[in-house]
């Protein structure tokens, strides 16, 4: 998958898909889960709208530092050697939503609360599954998808001005 046109083939394009994705899942994540606990409100949505640029950074340092590592050792595990871009996209989101969902269930809550309980261990199950289900979708449908877009733009332009020049 390394030249697939469709993922990022650099560090500055490995950093615009990260931003892309992060920027869109915390801007839609975290003001529906917001909604489905508190209620769909202006004034939830505008609390919402204070905690995410800190959720935003606790999620790109999850996602670096967690996330990303683990999801890089277990993925070769289930993924198979003729397993095509869909199905290793399709894993690949699968296992970092998961892990980013059960660690941010907990943080998320803290971050919301603004105060460290046994809250969000309390009412895990019920608050993940939910969270999952969000997240999962919001990856799969929309965040993903727009990145990936944005990177097969990104790619086709290079190669049409290497083309260019090449002429």
């Amino acid at each position: 998958m390394h030249k697939e046109d469709r993922l990022p083939q650099s560090p500055k394009e490995g950093i615009i898909f990260a931003l892309i994705i992060s920027i869109i899942s915390v801007n839609t994540i975290a003001p529906i889960i917001m909604g489905m606990e508190l209620g769909f409100s202006k004034e939830n949505y505008l609390e919402t709208l204070k905690v995410i640029p800190i959720m935003w950074v606790i999620v790109m340092i999850l996602v670096r530092f967690v996330a990303g590592p683990l999801v890089g050792k277990v993925l070769p595990k289930f993924a198979g050697k003729t397993d095509g871009f869909n199905a290793r996209i399709l894993l690949n989101t699968l296992l970092n939503v998961t892990v980013l969902s059960i660690l941010l269930t907990i943080i998320g809550t803290w971050v919301g609360t603004k105060q460290i309980s046994l809250e969000p261990f309390q009412n895990f199950f019920h608050s993940w599954f939910r969270n999952f289900g969000v997240a999962f979708w919001i990856e799969l449908l929309i965040a993903q998808p727009i990145a990936r877009f944005v990177m097969k733009k990104l790619h086709s332009k290079e190669a049409s001005r290497t083309k260019a020049v090449n002429l």
